[in-house]
């Protein structure tokens, strides 16, 4: 895995296609804006696990048994 540090405003690029921005951080969260071609689907890894029934967390260390809070938007795609 790679691992990078931006600040606010800063972006990472994926290949001529793909543009990651963080659009904001406050506490331990970061908001993220990504640009892409329309064809490329974007899913949080929890959506993901639940389209694919694969798990994105290992098993000892997933949190499936906790209650997460429900997502407005289950599916985006740029």
């Amino acid at each position: 895995m790679l691992v990078l540090t931006r600040k606010k405003g800063e972006s990472v690029r994926i290949a001529d296609e793909i543009e990651v921005v963080v659009v904001a951080v406050r506490g331990g969260r970061v908001r993220l804006g990504i640009s892409c071609p329309r064809q490329i689907p974007i899913h949080r890894s929890e959506v993901h696990e639940q389209i694919d029934g694969i798990p994105s967390v290992p098993p000892e260390t997933s949190t499936a048994s906790r209650k997460r809070p429900k997502s407005r938007t289950s599916r985006v795609s740029c």
